[in-house]
């Protein structure tokens, strides 16, 4: 199983990102994006269900950022609009088997993770 996270970058405050994770080897129940700063803990963005169309956000993100998947691409998707500098992280993919887990210990497969710096 391989998750292989892409779409970083530095862009403006105020800019867009569209990050992606493509997955292969086989499918999970549920894919989630984190992100982590250095001397923090990995937090939870959003996961979304490979099948029924559930999602889930972190409070402090909804209207800004979107989880989306393209099921045919096996590949799941992270817009984020409206950047601030603290969405500076390190962003992950996530897979797992726990249906719409938001803790970081209940993912199985992880991707390499992808930079975002956002700048004042």
């Amino acid at each position: 199983v391989q998750l292989q996270a892409s779409g970083g970058g530095l862009v403006q405050a105020g800019g867009s990102l569209r990050l992606s994770c493509a997955a292969s080897g086989r499918t999970f129940s549920t894919y989630a994006w984190f992100r982590q700063v250095p001397g923090s803990e990995r937090e939870f963005v959003a996961a979304i269900s490979w099948r029924g169309g559930s999602l889930d956000y972190v409070d402090s993100l909804k209207g800004r950022f979107t989880i989306s998947r393209d099921n045919a691409k096996n590949t799941v998707y992270l817009q984020m609009n409206s950047l601030k500098p603290e969405d500076t992280a390190v962003y992950y993919c996530a897979a797992g088997a726990r249906f719409m887990a938001k803790g970081a210990q209940m993912y199985d497969y992880w991707g390499q993770g992808t930079q975002v710096t956002v700048s004042s």
